[in-house]
C-alpha cells in the first residue's frame, strides 16, 4: 500500500498552519508529519470512518434550522489536527485576556456612569441601539462585578500569518463540548503522539467551569444548573454533555418556578433552591415578564430574581450588546481607555455602515468586501463580495441604504489552511479558531489550552460554520 506522499501537498500561495512559503513542514507539525508519512491514504480513510463512527455513538450531533434534508447531523471532526506551539498560544492568551478584562469593564461602565460616553470614545446612540442593550439593567451591577463569564471569541489567522479577532461571542458562545469530545476521539487515533508531542490536556474545562460558576455565588455549597431551550436546539448536545460533565442538573425554563424573587427547581423532594443558572437561552426569551411576553422556553419572575441578586446567570444578561459587530469596530479604543493599553491582538479593519464615508466607500468596493448584518450569527446576514453576484450585490446595497445602522464590512482576508482529508488526498481547507475563556471571582481569566477549530470542508470555500457546511479539527496546544 503506496504511503503519503506531503511533498506533493501545494499550499496554492496561502498561508498553511503546517507547511511554510517553501512547502517545509513547520517544526510544530515535525513529529506528526513523520506520522502521517507512514500511513496510507486507506489507512487514513479507515481512521476517518471509525472517527465518524464514534461521534455518532457519542450523539455529536447538531440541527440545522430550515434544513430539509433532516433534523440531525454530526459536525464532521477531520482527524488531521491544528497544532500550535507554546509562544504562540502564550501570545494569544495574553491577547484574550487583555479583551475580555477591558470588555468587562465597558459593559459595567455602559450600564452605569456611561464615562465613555461623556468621553465620546463611542458614540452613546451606536450602544443604546442596539438589539441587545438592556435599559432594565441601568444602573445595575452583577455578582463579584462580572458580566462576560463565558467567552468564546472568534479568531483567524490571514496571509501574513499574523492573529486577527474577528468577533466576540458573549452572549452563549457554543462548540466547547465538541472541543472535548474530538480531543478523546482523537487520543485513542493518534494515541502515542500526544505523549510525544507533549500535549495540553483540556479535560479539566468542566471542572474549571463548575469551580467558575460556584465562584460567583457566596452560597457555600450552590445549586448549579444548565438552562437550555430544549431538545430541538441546535446545542442541545452541548447542554446535556456541560451538565452530565459538571454534576449539574439540565432544565428548562418549565422546570424552575419563582416565588417571591427566589428561584426553585422542581424536584421528586419538592422544591430546590437555585443559585446559579448557566443559560443558554437568549435574553429576549429568559423571562416573558420582562422581555418576549410569548417566550415559552424561560421562566415567569426569572430576571425580577436576578435584579435582587437572588440567583445568577452566566452570562450575565445584556453582554449581547458586545456582540454587536459595530461595536467591535470601537473594540482598539476600548482597550486603550480603560487599560491604557494598546491591543495585542488586533481587529480585522472594519468599516461602519451608519457612519457617511465607510457607507459610501462600502456601496462603492462592496464586489471587493464582506458585509456582515450587525446583530447576526452563523453565517447568515453575510454577502461575501467576491463571491456574489451582481444581484446578491444589488440586494444588499438596498439593505444597507434602507438600515445602514445594521451593516459593517470588512476586507475579503484569505484565512489560513490546514491540511485536510478527502476522498481522494490531502487538501488545505481554510481555518478559524474559538478558544474558550471562563471569567471567575477574583479577577481570574483562564484560557483553556485548546479551541475548536472550525473548518470549511468545501473547496474553496471560507464560511466555517457548522450551519453551513462547515467542520471541526481538534487543537493541539504544545507544551514546547
Amino acid at each position: 500500500m503506496p504511503k503519503l506522499n506531503l511533498s506533493e501537498y501545494d499550499t496554492k500561495g496561502y498561508y498553511d498552519e503546517m507547511f511554510d512559503e517553501n512547502n517545509k513542514v513547520r517544526p510544530n507539525y515535525k513529529l506528526f508529519s513523520e506520522q502521517l508519512e507512514k500511513l496510507s491514504h486507506k489507512k487514513l480513510q479507515s481512521l476517518q470512518h471509525a472517527t465518524d463512527r464514534a461521534q455518532l455513538s457519542l450523539g455529536m450531533t447538531f440541527n440545522v434550522y430550515n434544513d430539509n434534508q433532516g433534523v440531525e447531523r454530526i459536525l464532521h471532526l477531520d482527524i488531521i489536527p491544528r497544532i500550535i506551539d507554546n509562544t504562540e498560544w502564550t501570545y494569544l492568551e495574553k491577547g484574550l485576556q487583555q479583551r475580555i478584562r477591558a470588555l468587562n469593564l465597558f459593559i459595567q461602565d455602559i450600564y452605569n456612569d456611561q464615562k465613555v460616553f461623556k468621553d465620546k470614545i463611542i458614540p452613546k446612540e451606536l450602544i443604546l441601539s442596539s438589539v441587545s442593550y438592556l435599559k432594565q439593567l441601568q444602573g445595575f451591577t452583577p455578582p463579584k462585578d462580572i458580566w462576560c463569564h463565558i467567552t468564546g471569541s472568534d479568531l483567524i489567522k490571514g496571509g501574513d500569518g499574523q492573529y486577527y479577532v474577528l468577533e466576540d461571542n458573549l452572549r452563549c458562545p457554543s462548540g466547547v463540548s465538541y472541543m472535548l469530545e474530538n480531543r478523546e476521539i482523537l487520543k485513542r487515533t493518534f494515541p502515542e503522539l500526544f505523549k510525544k508531542l507533549e500535549v495540553k490536556p483540556v479535560y479539566n474545562y468542566t471542572h474549571i467551569l463548575r469551580d467558575t460558576l460556584e465562584s460567583l455565588t457566596d452560597v457555600e455549597k450552590p445549586t448549579v444548573v444548565v438552562l437550555t431551550p430544549g431538545i430541538y436546539n441546535s446545542a442541545y448536545f452541548e447542554h446535556s454533555y456541560l451538565a452530565q460533565q459538571m454534576g449539574a442538573e439540565l432544565v428548562e425554563g418549565k422546570d424552575l418556578v419563582v416565588k417571591n424573587d427566589i428561584v426553585y427547581m422542581n424536584t421528586t423532594r419538592g422544591l430546590q433552591r437555585v443559585d446559579v443558572i448557566y443559560r443558554r437561552v437568549d435574553d429576549e426569551f429568559i423571562d416573558p415578564r420582562a422581555f418576549n411576553k410569548d417566550s415559552v422556553l424561560g421562566t415567569p419572575g426569572l430576571f425580577g430574581a436576578y435584579l435582587k441578586k437572588n440567583v445568577v446567570l452566566v452570562n450575565a444578561p445584556g453582554t449581547g450588546v458586545v456582540d454587536d459587530k459595530a461595536v467591535y469596530a470601537y473594540i482598539p479604543r476600548i482597550i486603550k481607555y480603560y487599560l491604557g493599553e494598546e491591543m495585542i491582538l488586533p481587529n480585522v479593519q472594519t468599516y461602519i455602515c451608519d457612519e457617511e464615508a465607510d457607507c459610501k466607500y462600502v456601496i462603492e468596493n462592496i464586489h471587493n468586501l464582506v458585509v456582515k448584518q450587525t446583530d447576526a450569527s452563523g453565517g447568515y446576514g453575510m454577502l461575501i463580495g467576491p463571491k456574489s453576484t451582481k444581484k446578491e450585490q444589488e440586494e444588499f446595497i438596498a439593505k444597507i441604504k434602507h438600515n445602514p445602522r445594521n451593516y459593517i464590512a470588512q476586507p475579503m482576508i484569505n484565512l489560513s489552511r490546514v491540511p485536510t482529508l478527502t476522498e481522494d488526498t490531502i487538501e488545505g481547507r481554510h481555518v478559524d479558531l474559538r478558544p474558550y475563556a471562563l471569567y471567575g471571582a477574583g479577577d481570574s481569566i483562564k484560557i483553556i489550552p485548546g479551541a475548536l477549530t472550525r473548518v470549511a470542508l468545501k473547496k474553496g470555500s471560507i464560511v466555517v460554520n457548522s450551519s453551513q457546511g462547515g467542520g471541526s479539527k481538534d487543537t493541539w496546544i504544545l507544551n514546547n
